[in-house]
This record gives C-alpha cells, structure tokens and sequence, in this order.
C-alpha cells in the first residue's frame, strides 16, 4: 500500500510526519487504514459516516487519528506506549516526539506487511514501548525487549549521544528507527514462531536462543566478533546470541524493504538503457510478498548499490554499509516466509488492535 499521501486540499506532497500542509496550510491528519491525509475542522473529520478525531498528543507532533469508539484519545501508536516521561519534563518530551515519529514509521511498515499487532494493553505479553530518558534522572536506560515490552533511551534521538555510541561500539550504522526495527525483531521470532519444526529451522539458522544469554553478553564484550564472521552474519552484534542474529536479520529485512517500498512509490528505477552496468532494468516494487526472497534481493543489490554511489557524491558514507553474503541470504530468506505467510487484512489488523468490548480489562 503507498506510504507517499498527499495533501487532500492541494495535492502537494506530504511527508508522514506533517500536521499542516506548507503550501494551502490545510491542518491534516493521517488516517492509518487507508493510508491518506485527510483535512481537520475542529480536530475532526467524519470518514464513510464515521467520526475521527485527532490524536490527543497531536500538541508533541502526532498527526495519526483515533476512530471515534477507540478505547482513548491516542491513536494506535500511542496507545502503544505505555511508560513515557513525566508531563513537566518538556525537554524529554520534544525527543520523545522524535521517537514516536519514529515510531510511527515503524508501525505503519508492519502493517503494510500485514504483521499481527496485540497491544500491551489488550493482551498479556502484547507490544508495547517504555520510551524512557538517561537525560531526565542520570539513571542509564537500557535499550532491550522483555515479554512484548520494547525500551528505549530517548537521549539517542540526539545525534551526538547516538554517534558517540555508535563510535564506541564500532558500528556502521546506528538510528533510532534501526532500534525500534530491531527490538521488535524479538517481538515477532515469538509471534510468528509457533512450531516447534519451524523452531528447528529457525535454531538451524541462527543458533540455539535457549544457550545463556548472559554468557554472551560477557564473551561478545570480552572478545568481540569471531574472525571472519562477515561471512555468516550481518553485522557483529549479530554474532553475540542467536536471539541477537535473528533481531538483526529482521531489522534488515525490515530495512530493505522499507526502502524500496519508497523508492517504488516515488517511481525511482534503474534503466539498462541508460548504463552498461546491467542487462535488465531495476523496477523496485511496494510489495514483495508476492515474489520470491531472490528477487526482493537481487533488486536490492542493484539499488544499495546506486544508493551508496549517491551518498559517496555527497561526500557520505554508503547508506547501506553491509554485506549480505550466502548463508545471510538464507536467514533473510527464513524471515522472508516467515512475514509473507502471516499477512492478516486491514479489518484483522484493526480487530486486534481494538479490545473486546466485554472484556473487563477495557
């Protein structure tokens, strides 16, 4: 489904973000199910006979709707949020705001792939986000997934904080989105894992998640990344746990195709007839889910490659700084059929979002 909407009154581009639109400076919100802006008179707009109102934390940069008989007045996204900084720390709440952009971004890509999403507050070990600030009490927040429940260090919205980890711990690449697509990597090996023969492939892949974490943890700190292991993994953090393996090889997947969903929906493509570097042109399409792991590959492969010749004329680094070597590919492959087989529809999307009217909890 297109994530590129545009302004309802003018049919300028928005991005996904916008509350008001530049250019006729119509107020806007987002309407998840249909993918659209749609204009606000009084915080509201009545959609097919029903009445959306605009997310209660509209003020913090939130542009989403809630449907009328929504359980509060946030959106899905954040109601998603469970534990956030108090009211009166408005400095930890401007990168809170960063975060849910974030956020948002990472929620509307899981649901153009059709992922099952319970939330915390309907469902016992359902998603949620502690977003959390180190800046607020000097306490450390440590980043993590536990029983459905994501943390997040607000302070690494900010780009110092963020490079100078990303430095210290020797990766190439390191934002706030790639956490969010990471950390719920763990959330889903769970969710969309419920055999125990799948379970054998799964551990045939990227190890055996019942071997001690905290053994891991100590030996990757210790020693670092094998010799040569970018020969069977994605990045070095992948090397530490089986658990961690398969976050980042979903948090890739995630990547890759969030990145040519977009250039798909703004018509980038690469023309054979314009270059000799290829026989065939490069048409990166919204959706793979119809297509095979190799084909979502090879196109990536062929647009990584433009895209790192882009940056580097920039004077930047490559946007996509990884190898995808054979047995990589195999994982991506795993996760591959793992989301292509769990699409659920819109309607079931949103059944599972809303709580049971009967059920107490609600």
């Amino acid at each position: 489904m297109s994530t590129t909407p545009r302004c309802p009154s003018c049919r300028r581009f928005l991005t996904l973000d916008t509350l008001r639109c530049p250019t006729c400076r119509t107020d806007v919100g987002y309407q998840v199910i249909d993918r659209a802006f749609h204009p606000l008179r009084d915080d509201r707009i009545v959609i097919d006979g029903v009445t959306w109102y605009a997310c209660s934390q509209r003020e913090w940069g939130c542009n989403w709707l809630v449907r009328e008989d929504a359980p509060a007045g946030r959106c899905i996204s954040c109601r998603l949020t469970r534990t956030r900084p108090p009211s009166d720390d408005t400095i930890a709440l401007e990168k809170l705001a960063t975060t849910e952009e974030a956020k948002r971004r990472l929620l509307l890509q899981l649901a153009d792939l059709g992922l099952p999403i319970v939330p915390w507050d309907v469902e016992p070990g359902g998603l949620g986000f502690d977003l959390l600030s180190s800046r607020s009490d000097g306490r450390r927040v440590i980043i993590g997934h536990a029983g459905g429940i994501i943390t997040i260090d607000l302070a690494e919205s900010l780009d110092d904080v963020r490079e100078a980890l990303r430095v210290r711990l020797g990766e190439p690449y390191r934002t706030m989105l790639g956490h969010l697509r990471h950390e719920v990597g763990h959330y889903f090996q769970n969710v969309l894992i419920t055999d125990e023969a799948t379970w054998a492939r799964c551990r045939a892949l990227f190890g055996d998640e019942r071997e001690s974490y905290r053994d891991a943890i100590s030996r990757h700190y210790a020693t670092g990344a094998p010799e040569g292991w970018r020969d069977s993994y994605i990045s070095e953090y992948a090397t530490m746990h089986a658990w961690e393996d398969f976050a980042e090889t979903f948090a890739h997947y995630l990547h890759i195709c969030g990145t040519l969903q977009t250039a798909a929906a703004i018509g980038i493509h690469l023309d054979a007839a314009a270059t000799d570097l290829r026989d065939v042109d490069v048409v990166p399409r919204e959706s793979y889910r119809d297509e095979s792991v190799g084909r979502l590959l090879s196109d990536w492969d062929w647009m990584s490659q433009a895209f790192n010749r882009i940056n580097r004329s920039m004077g930047l680094g490559d946007l996509y700084p990884f190898t995808i070597s054979a047995p990589v590919q195999d994982k991506l492959a795993f996760v591959h059929e793992l989301i292509t087989r769990a699409p659920l529809t819109t309607a079931e999307q949103v059944a599972l979002a809303l709580p049971d009217p009967s059920d107490e909890r609600s």
